[in-house]
């Protein structure tokens, strides 16, 4: 809803600020809610926002916000812009509201989270969080004989493709019967485990050098961290980089 506003109003907004849910965007829209009122921020104020924000580089990122903020737009007319920037400043405000609940939530969730006696070793898988691992635990449940192997587990989850045979032919794909909420959390554990983990990252691109798309070799990494976190749960082990990717490494190894 506030990018929709600002880009009949205040198309400016949307090239100075990337991410609309930012501390430092919130705090500067809410200072300045039209294009009048941002063309006046000083440096020393956008700078003090980022600041506060824990932003790095920022007389750089100042800068940047600033020019950007100051260059000629096309407008609305004075008081149609007033208008939005009152619908602009309540919107900020529900998502300051929501921001804070949010954080209060995060702290509930860490708390109770974290005396699950599983709770370490799904921490200590990449690409996981507080949240994000309370929802995965969840969603799986914490009987450990509910799954009897990997591939149970890989299966239950939906990562794993369907094999479908019928004579000489034997047709993959993907599984579109799944839980939505449990494959969500995955593929959002594969995608950031690709910024922290070397061998998730190496996975992937091995997928993408196959010729898989980015969700498909996306789906095929949150497939393997599964049978990791199984492994790790079945022998109440942490993660190990090491560990968990050794047998992919030494393969490929072989193959070259």
């Amino acid at each position: 809803r506030l990018r929709h506003a600002l880009r009949d109003y205040f198309p400016a907004a949307l090239v100075a600020f990337t991410d609309l849910d930012a501390p430092d965007t919130l705090e500067l829209l809410a200072r300045a809610p039209d294009p009048d009122a941002a063309k006046r921020l000083s440096f020393k104020q956008i700078r003090s926002a980022l600041q506060r924000a824990r932003r790095r580089d920022l007389d750089a990122k100042a800068t940047e916000i600033q020019a950007a903020l100051r260059a000629e737009h096309l407008g609305q007319p004075a008081v149609v812009a007033a208008a939005y920037a009152a619908t602009t400043r309540a919107t900020l405000a529900i998502l300051a509201a929501l921001a804070e609940q949010i954080r209060v939530l995060e702290g509930e969730v860490g708390a109770h989270f974290g005396r699950h006696p599983d709770a370490e070793i799904v921490l200590s898988q990449p690409g996981i969080g507080a949240v994000l691992g309370a929802r995965v635990l969840a969603e799986f449940g914490d009987d450990h004989a509910r799954y009897a192997s990997a591939k149970a587990r890989k299966n239950a989850a939906g990562t794993s493709p369907l094999t479908i045979r019928s004579g000489k032919k034997k047709t993959v794909r993907t599984r579109y019967v799944h839980n939505d909420r449990l494959v969500d959390a995955l593929m959002m554990q594969a995608f950031v485990a690709l910024r922290v983990s070397s061998g998730a990252r190496a996975y992937y691109d091995l997928q993408r050098a196959r010729g898989l798309g980015h969700n498909a070799a996306l789906r095929q990494l949150a497939n393997r961290l599964v049978g990791i976190l199984h492994g790790c749960l079945k022998t109440r082990t942490t993660y190990n980089e090491t560990t968990a990717w050794a047998h992919h490494t030494n393969t490929n190894t072989a193959a070259a």
